[in-house]
C-alpha cells in the first residue's frame, strides 16, 4: 500500500481559497453597511420580484431556458412540429381588437378566430347591442394530419397575433407557426365602413409538415343569437344560403334537421333574418356538406339561440401549401349593402323566385327607397305606395267586377236553366255555355284579373318581412314595424295566436270580410251548387285565418293589407255607383244574344263533345 505523502500545493490552494472566501465575506458585510435602507427596499420592489433571495440574472436566464426547453419538448410531444406554437409568450387566452365605424371584431390567439363580433350601429329588441359572435356561439377550425400521423385542430393551437396599418385599413396577421418562417396564417383586412373584412388562408415552409394525401377540412359553425320580438317570426326567416356551380343558390332551415351537399362552393350565408355571417370565397370550394339544427324547442319559452348552422368545405393544397383568397361579411341582410359588392349577396334576401323577385328587386325596392326618403315616416310611405299599386291594379279590378255585374244580371235566366234541367247535368251544362257564349260573358273571365294580381300580391308578402329599412321604425301604435305590434297582453297563450293583441291584423281582417262580402255576395246562391265549394264558409274562414296567421308578422304589412283592401273596397264602390249601371249591361246582353255569335274552335270542339255525351246517354236509355 502506498503511503499518502504531504501535497504542498493543496494546502496552498486550500489556504488560497480561505483567503478569497475571507475577503468576500468582508467586503460584502461592508456594502450592506454603507447602502441606504430606503434604496435597498426599492431595489427589493423592482416589478416581477417578490423574493429578495432570488438568483443572479444570469442563473435566472439559464433556468427560463431550461423550463423553455422543457414546455417547448413536451409540446413538440404533444403536438408535433406545431408544439413551436405553443412554447411561444402568444400561447395565451388573450385577443386583438379592431374596429371601424360600423363594426368591431375581437380576435382570439387561440384558434386565430373572432371571438366577438358586433354591429355597434345597431339594438336588439330589448336595447342590447347585436353581436352575431359572442361567448362561444361560433367556431372556425381547420382539422388536418401532419406527416408523423397526429390530427390536429387550429381551434385548440395558438396563433401569434400581428397587428398593422396599411393607410387606413388596419391588418391582424395571425400566424399558427412551426418555427419562425414556417407557418399557417389568417389575414384580416378592415376597411373603414365595411362590413365586408378581406380574409385569407395561407402557409408557408408547410409542405413537409401537412399530409398532402389525407383530407384537409374547413369547419364552420354558429349558433344564431335571437335578436327580435317574435322568436317564431325570427326564426322562420333565419337559414343557411349557400351559391354553388356559379350562381345557383339553395338554402336550407326551414325543418328541425335538414343536410345537404353541393359541389363548386362560392359563399356560405349563416342569416339571422334581419342580420347575416357570410365567407366568400374567390376559388371555390370543391364541395360543401351544410347542416341545420332548429334550436328553438318551444316558442312560448324565451330563447338565446334560434338555429345552428354548420358547413364543412374541404380546402385543397397547391405545391404542398394552402392558398385561398376570401371575405368575410358581417352585417345587416339589407338589400342594397349586398347587392353593392355585385356578388350575387342579394339572393341572401328572400324576395321571392322568377316574377316575384322580379318584381321587388325593379319594382317596390327602389319604389319604396324613393318614397322612405322622401316622406316623413316609414309607415306613410308603406300607405302611399299601396294607393300607388291599388291605382296601377284597378283596370284589372274594374274587368273583374263587371265580369260579376253580368254574371249576376244572367242570374235569374240561369236559375231557369238549372231548374228546368235538374234531372239532366249534360243538358244543362250545354244550355248555361250556350246562355254564356250569346250573352258574351263568362264566369272565368272573373278570375283571371285576380290571377293577374296574385304575382304582385306575393311579391308584397315577400318584400315587407325582408325591407331591412322597417327594422324598429314606428307608425301610430306599432313601435316596430318589422315586427307585430301590441295593444294588449294576454296571460296565457292561445295556440297559432300567441300572447298578445295585434290591432293591424284585426284591422286588416275587418277590412278582408267587407272585401269578401261585395265579391262573394253576388255568386253566393251560385254557390250552393251541389259539387260548388261553400262560398259563405270561406268568406269567414279567410279573415279567422288572416286574423291568426298575421298576429305574429311584421304589422308592416299587416299595415299593407289594411290598406289595399280598404282602397279595393273603396274602388269597388265607386265602380258600382258611378261607373257599371246594370241595366245598361243587361240591355247590352239581350242585344248580344240576338246577334249570331261566333263560337271560337275550342268553345265549338267543348259543345260538340257535350252533344256527343249527351246522344250516347240517350242511346244508352232506349237500350
Amino acid at each position: 500500500m502506498e503511503e499518502k505523502k504531504f501535497d504542498v500545493q493543496s494546502l496552498i490552494g486550500f489556504i488560497l481559497i480561505g483567503g478569497i472566501l475571507i475577503w468576500m465575506l468582508y467586503t460584502n458585510s461592508a456594502s450592506e453597511e454603507a447602502v441606504d435602507p430606503q434604496q435597498e427596499t426599492e431595489q427589493v420592489e423592482v416589478p416581477g420580484n417578490t423574493d429578495s433571495n432570488q438568483p443572479p440574472q444570469q442563473e435566472q436566464d439559464v433556468q427560463s431556458q431550461g423550463a423553455d426547453s422543457t414546455a417547448l419538448a413536451q409540446a413538440r410531444e404533444r403536438l408535433g412540429a406545431f408544439g413551436y406554437s405553443a412554447s411561444l409568450p402568444s400561447a395565451t387566452e388573450n385577443t386583438t381588437t379592431i374596429s371601424n365605424d360600423v363594426l368591431e371584431l375581437k380576435i382570439d390567439n387561440k384558434g386565430g378566430y373572432i371571438s366577438e363580433a358586433r354591429l355597434t350601429n345597431y339594438k336588439t329588441f330589448d336595447s342590447i347591442p347585436v353581436y352575431l359572435i359572442k361567448d362561444g356561439n361560433a367556431s372556425f377550425n381547420i382539422n388536418f394530419t401532419t406527416t408523423d400521423g397526429r390530427t390536429l385542430d387550429t381551434e385548440n393551437l395558438y396563433f401569434e397575433p400581428e397587428i398593422t396599418q396599411s393607410g387606413d385599413n388596419q391588418i391582424i396577421s395571425m400566424k399558427l407557426k412551426v418555427s419562425e418562417n414556417e407557418f399557417l396564417e389568417y389575414r384580416y383586412v378592415l376597411k373603414p365602413g365595411e362590413y365586408m373584412l378581406d380574409f385569407s388562408i395561407r402557409s408557408q415552409g408547410l409542405n413537409d409538415v401537412i399530409n398532402s394525401s389525407r383530407d384537409i377540412n374547413l369547419n364552420w359553425e354558429l349558433k344564431g343569437y335571437r335578436h327580435a320580438k317574435s322568436i317564431s317570426y325570427e326564426n322562420r326567416y333565419t337559414e343557411l344560403i349557400y351559391e354553388y356551380d356559379e350562381g345557383d343558390d339553395d338554402y336550407l332551415g326551414s325543418g328541425d334537421f335538414e343536410e345537404q351537399e353541393d359541389e363548386n362552393i362560392t359563399y356560405v350565408a349563416f342569416k339571422q333574418h334581419f342580420f347575416t355571417s357570410i365567407l366568400l370565397t374567390d376559388n371555390p370550394f370543391e364541395r360543401g356538406k351544410f347542416t341545420s339544427e332548429n334550436l328553438v324547442e318551444d316558442e312560448e319559452v324565451d330563447t338565446v339561440y334560434t338555429k345552428k348552422f354548420a358547413a364543412q368545405l374541404p380546402l385543397e393544397l397547391q405545391g404542398g401549401e394552402l392558398n385561398y383568397n376570401m371575405d368575410w361579411y358581417y352585417g345587416p341582410t339589407d338589400y342594397k349593402i349586398l347587392n353593392d359588392y355585385d356578388r350575387n349577396l342579394d339572393e341572401v334576401v328572400p324576395l321571392g323566385w322568377g316574377i316575384f323577385g322580379w318584381i321587388n328587386k325593379y319594382v317596390f325596392i327602389p319604389f319604396f327607397a324613393f318614397l322612405s326618403g322622401v316622406l316623413p315616416s316609414y309607415g306613410i310611405a308603406i300607405i302611399v305606395m299601396t294607393i300607388v299599386v291599388r291605382i296601377v291594379l284597378s283596370p284589372v279590378t274594374y274587368k273583374s267586377y263587371l265580369s260579376q255585374a253580368k254574371m249576376k244580371v244572367l242570374r235569374p235566366e240561369i236559375n231557369e236553366l238549372n231548374e228546368k234541367y235538374k234531372d239532366n247535368a249534360m243538358k244543362k251544362q250545354q244550355e248555361t255555355m250556350k246562355l254564356y257564349s250569346k250573352a258574351g260573358a263568362s264566369p272565368m273571365s272573373g278570375c283571371l284579373p285576380a290571377l293577374m294580381q296574385i304575382p304582385v300580391f306575393y311579391a308584397l308578402f315577400q318584400f315587407f318581412p325582408s325591407a331591412f329599412q322597417l327594422r324598429q321604425k314606428g307608425f301610430l301604435w306599432a313601435d316596430d314595424l318589422s315586427s307585430y305590434d301590441t295593444i294588449a297582453e294576454l296571460p296565457f297563450n292561445i295556440p297559432f295566436y300567441g300572447d298578445h293583441v295585434s290591432l293591424f291584423p284585426i284591422l286588416a281582417s275587418i277590412a278582408i270580410f267587407i272585401y269578401m262580402m261585395m265579391t262573394t255576395g253576388q255568386s253566393m246562391q251560385q254557390a250552393q251548387q251541389p259539387g260548388m265549394p261553400n262560398m259563405k264558409f270561406i268568406m269567414y274562414l279567410s279573415p279567422i285565418m288572416m286574423l291568426f296567421f298575421f298576429n305574429n308578422y311584421a304589422s308592416g304589412l299587416s299595415l299593407y293589407y289594411f290598406t289595399s283592401n280598404l282602397i279595393t273596397i273603396g274602388i269597388m264602390l265607386v265602380i258600382k255607383y258611378v261607373i257599371i249601371d246594370e241595366d245598361k249591361i243587361h240591355a247590352k246582353i239581350q242585344e248580344n244574344k240576338k246577334k249570331p255569335k261566333k263560337q271560337n274552335k275550342f268553345t265549338r270542339k267543348m259543345q260538340e263533345m257535350m252533344e256527343q255525351a249527351e246522344q250516347q246517354k240517350n242511346q244508352q236509355k232506349k237500350k
